[in-house]
């Protein structure tokens, strides 16, 4: 193979509300963690132990608007798209480095009402796609 891929899959839960960023020509950019789990039985005790992984999630113009409109926190969301690594000086003049994935797709797994079985893709394009939920999984997520 000679190209290279940068793709990321992840459904998690929100650890927070999705904070927006407007900027003076008009755009945006949301920003909110995603927290997945990873669970397994320990042998040695039979206890369960799960270990929680947190991204930091990007979604940009209008896909941010939508995040910030029908997600908030513990919110089950399917986020598709490229890890990104920024560098950045903090207030003493330290260079510091941020991982990200720009999201480029969402699937809502769960909606405000929860009373609806249909749930939505979108892509960043701004192009909105009805689609529907097969399975739930239960995680036992602390939120």
């Amino acid at each position: 193979m000679t190209g290279t891929l940068n793709k990321v899959i992840l459904i998690g839960h929100l650890g927070d509300d999705v904070k927006i960023h407007n900027f003076e020509g008009g755009g945006c950019i949301g920003r909110f963690p995603l927290a997945t789990n990873e669970s397994y039985t320990n042998k040695q005790t039979n206890e369960k132990v799960t270990n929680t992984e947190w991204h930091n999630i990007v979604v940009r113009n209008k896909a941010a608007e939508i995040c910030q409109k029908y997600l908030s926190k513990g919110d089950k969301v399917y986020v598709e798209g490229r890890i990104k690594t920024r560098k950045w000086q903090d207030d003493k003049g330290i260079d510091r480095y941020s991982t990200e994935v720009n999201c480029q797709e969402f699937t809502f797994l769960n909606t405000k009402n929860e009373t609806s079985s249909s749930n939505t893709n979108v892509d960043t394009n701004d192009n909105i796609q009805p689609t529907t939920n097969s399975s739930e999984v239960n995680d036992d997520l602390p939120f």
